[in-house]
């Protein structure tokens, strides 16, 4: 059975979503050397030596259905420098849900229009195209600046999944859960595009 959503690539003013492919580890090795992501005990960010591993893991799971993985392309740089990973995950086909998730970013594009950018695109694609219920964010509850990113997009706290998850260093993470619903897009929407309209 073919996967649901379809593979597609998502292009705006300051970033491109394209299908993540194995070609793409040296830039995304690149990307992530780019403040030594991996470093972050609260996040998941591949190291470049599990890089490979990290690419097949989620070209596995969309082989499976579970997951849709990009990856970012800053647009600003040079017509287009790979700048990180972003995924559809926890894909409900069913109910029409998808988590937007397994995400990261060069540090040299974070606090930039790319994420605002990257969560339009995916935000549009899965209310506009995909006729999605509802749009789920997950984070580690003392991540705060993801949690204050996920908040500045409009998203909502659902709650917080306590003890959810042993991390691999051996840490118990508590899960911030938020969502956008349908109902709560035209406004989200709006706003996102007021953000990435304003002057910087």
């Amino acid at each position: 059975m073919h996967p649901w959503p379809d593979t597609v690539t998502l292009s705006g003013p300051h970033a491109t979503l394209r299908p993540l492919a194995a070609a793409d580890h040296d830039g995304l090795v690149a990307a992530a050397r780019d403040g030594d992501l991996w470093q972050l005990w609260y996040t998941a960010v591949p190291s470049p030596e599990g890089m490979a591993a990290e690419i097949q893991r989620r070209l596995d799971l969309r082989a499976r259905g579970s997951m849709l993985p990009f990856t970012v392309l800053d647009a600003g740089a040079g017509g287009g420098r790979i700048s990180g990973m972003t995924t559809y995950m926890n894909i409900d086909a069913v109910n029409r849900r998808v988590e937007i998730g397994s995400t990261w970013y060069a540090a040299g594009t974070q606090r930039t229009a790319l994420n605002t950018q990257c969560k339009r695109l995916l935000l549009g694609h899965a209310f506009e195209s995909l006729d999605c219920l509802a749009v789920e964010f997950r984070t580690h509850r003392l991540n705060t600046q993801s949690r204050r990113a996920i908040e500045r997009l409009g998203a909502q706290l659902d709650g917080v999944l306590r003890a959810h998850m042993r991390l691999p260093n051996g840490t118990v993470r508590d899960t911030a859960v938020y969502s956008i619903t349908a109902a709560e897009w035209p406004t989200v929407r709006a706003h996102l595009d007021w953000q990435l309209a304003r002057p910087r």
